[in-house]
């Protein structure tokens, strides 16, 4: 029987995750590529051999997306597997009409089938868009279950932008694993507050090895999720971020909606910042879609070093990257942060920009007057560089959450903003987990008894 031909439409994470869970081994299909979107100079290179597996001796090439309809001609594809996140429903129909018009099928694949079972408890933290605040959720759950004697691993959301047969599977206890991995931004800021705060972090490409090597050193493995994709692993309790800033995106974005549809907890965070009408926009749809699930209410506030840096000056913004790119927020803490303590000015970086950054405003044109910190290799830190030296201001804003100057050294006065989850009235996150723990142990002693 002829083998079914198989492209994986991906941004290097769920697309590698999906064909490790469900094509690697599976003799009935042939993925004859991949394709790159959102993630710049992933294209062109191939995902190796040795993660692809006996069927795979020679890796499978990956194009970049716009060789799609190409691709399914040239390849004679028959089905076309869409396996990457945060993008609108009309977006994602648009592709479906682009395949079939090519005359392939076009398809997605259920969660269950790519969640792999882990021997240890799982509390996932996924969201509906990127920048809900995933980030300080998973270490607000992480600083709970830790007071309660309990070892938490973190694992992270792929993110594998080098060597892809290097990067299977990455485990980071302190800073200097960072520099020796080679993180870029986008991955250190992911990875370097949960290690300030005392965590292992894991991540990498082949998350079945990442889970069980992170096993002999848990008692509880933690998901973080990137974007708004699923989890990658069986959640026991499933977290799922809301934003009031964006209401209604909890029913519009793939697969955040997943998420929203599932949760077991639903945090509706920035409730500080957020107009009431979002709020109640939320809950509504909380109400109408998911009324089962746990509602707690949070928010997010800054903290700034030093305000003096920020009032009655003429600042340069930078944000978290791809909130601002991919999860079109036009601001984030950066901004909000100016605004509170009265800068005269935001400063636009666009007339100042160079080469890659000018091309990551072309493509995203609704930035607005900040930057957004995009480090994805080197070239792109380099022109970051150049950008923050060029642009005329007084001071800058860093609201990225790592420490930038480790990276890139700014050559002007900078003041750091950071948040973290402060959670609203009653139920919160400690109740939740700590229930839900101590049920479990009970249910574990029972078993040993009998």
């Amino acid at each position: 029987m002829q083998k079914k031909r198989i492209l994986i439409m991906g941004a290097a994470g769920r697309d590698f995750h999906n064909f490790n869970c469900l094509y690697r081994d599976n003799k009935d299909v042939e993925v004859v590529a991949f394709t790159a979107t959102q993630i710049p100079e992933i294209e062109g290179r191939k995902y190796p051999a040795a993660l692809a597996g006996k069927l795979y001796p020679r890796g499978i090439p990956i194009y970049p997306e716009a060789d799609l309809l190409q691709l399914i001609k040239d390849k004679k594809v028959d089905e076309v597997v869409f396996s990457y996140s945060d993008v609108p429903y009309d977006y994602v129909m648009d592709k479906a009409s682009y395949v079939m018009s090519a005359g392939a099928r076009f398809s997605f694949e259920a969660a269950g089938p790519t969640m792999i079972k882990s021997k240890k408890p799982v509390v996932a933290v996924c969201a509906i868009r990127t920048g809900c605040g995933k980030s300080q959720t998973s270490r607000r759950v992480a600083e709970i279950l830790r007071d309660m004697g309990l070892k938490v691993v973190i694992i992270r959301h792929p993110m594998p932008y080098g060597d892809l047969a290097k990067q299977a599977c990455q485990r980071f206890a302190t800073l200097a694993d960072m520099d020796k991995h080679k993180c870029t931004i986008e991955e250190r800021e992911e990875y370097e507050p949960h290690i300030n705060q005392g965590s292992v972090v894991y991540a990498g490409v082949d998350y079945e090895i990442i889970v069980r090597e992170a096993e002999k050193e848990a008692d509880v493995i933690l998901w973080d999720g990137g974007n708004n994709d699923m989890s990658f692993y069986q959640p026991d309790l499933l977290i799922t971020v809301v934003d009031p800033h964006r209401p209604g995106h909890e029913l519009e974005y793939y697969p955040g909606q997943n998420n929203f549809l599932m949760a077991d907890i639903i945090v509706i965070n920035k409730i500080d910042t957020a107009q009431p009408e979002g709020v109640i926009e939320v809950r509504r749809n909380i109400q109408a879609f998911n009324p089962y699930a746990v509602v707690v209410d949070c928010a997010s506030p800054i903290k700034v070093e030093n305000p003096d840096l920020i009032s009655g000056k003429r600042v340069l913004v930078i944000e978290d990257g791809p909130t601002t790119t991919h999860g079109e927020m036009e601001y984030g803490a950066g901004m909000m942060a100016a605004a509170k303590f009265g800068a005269a000015e935001v400063v636009d970086p666009r007339p100042y920009t160079v080469g890659t950054i000018t091309a990551t405003f072309e493509k995203y044109p609704d930035i607005g007057p900040l930057l957004p910190a995009m480090g994805y290799f080197g070239k792109q830190l380099q022109d970051m560089k150049k950008t923050i030296d060029k642009v005329e201001c007084d001071s800058v804003i860093v609201a990225t959450p790592i420490d930038l100057n480790r990276v890139v050294k700014i050559n002007k006065p900078a003041v750091r903003v950071t948040y973290d989850l402060q959670e609203i009235g009653k139920p919160d996150l400690t109740d939740i987990l700590t229930a839900r723990f101590k049920v479990s142990k009970k249910r574990t002693a029972k078993g040993k008894k009998k």
